[in-house]
């Protein structure tokens, strides 16, 4: 559960910088209208890439975030929920993005009224929900971070380095100041890579018999 965890978290950092970081600005002018839809016109199959990683994002993040909570529910159940929920928010800002990205697309192969304006509207908007939708990122490394710290099924510096990771990513929706978002990479593919390689293999520290109460177990009745 674990491994598989960590593949869908990898396909989600891997979807959203080929899309966000590499794709888009090949595409995007926030300048000039007229050179968006001369991008969108000119290379249609990288519009459609474009279309095409958001709805990866969109898969991979659901998927991450259904993963974590399962992984997560026994030992830390607030946390668990909390990443499935904060996950799935943003994970639905970029599908309404992706909607946006399609239309603009549309636009650019039959192109009517004001065309260019209307397809830099469109990118303009769904610049506007990855904004917003940063802010649910942030909070769903937040969660991540105290259920590893709260389990101790991973070690507790990844844990408090998703939560300050998950506060900057907050803190950047408002002040926009790059540098927020750079601990993130560290606790994003320092999980990844404890997923992928060792999984979860340390046992919390709780006690046997409330672990197993956790698990669903129910305590034995002594008979005297």
């Amino acid at each position: 559960m674990a491994r598989t965890t960590g593949m869908f978290y990898l396909g989600l950092a891997i979807s959203g910088m080929l899309g966000f970081f590499v794709t888009r600005p090949r595409l995007y002018d926030a300048d000039d209208p007229a050179a968006t839809l001369a991008n969108l016109t000119g290379h249609p199959n990288l519009a459609t890439a474009l279309v095409v990683f958001e709805l990866l994002i969109v898969l991979t993040q659901a998927l991450t975030a259904a993963w974590f909570y399962r992984l997560f529910r026994t030992t830390d159940p607030v946390s668990a929920a909390g990443i499935a929920a904060f996950g799935l928010i943003n994970s639905t800002l970029i599908l309404v993005s992706a909607g946006l990205l399609g239309t603009a697309n549309s636009i650019a192969a039959d192109p009517f009224g004001d065309a260019a304006n209307t397809v830099q509207l469109l990118f303009t908007i769904s610049g506007q929900l990855w904004i917003v939708g940063a802010v649910f990122f942030g909070l769903w490394l937040i969660p991540m971070g105290t259920a590893v710290l709260n389990t101790g099924l991973m070690p507790k510096a990844l844990g408090w380095i998703l939560v300050a990771s998950g506060v900057g990513y907050v803190l950047h929706a408002f002040v926009r100041f790059d540098p927020l978002t750079y601990l993130a990479t560290i606790g994003e593919f320092w999980i990844i890579g404890y997923l992928l390689i060792f999984g979860v293999r340390k046992e919390d520290g709780r006690e046997p018999s409330k672990r197993r109460l956790a698990e669903g177990a129910t305590e034995p009745v002594q008979v005297t």
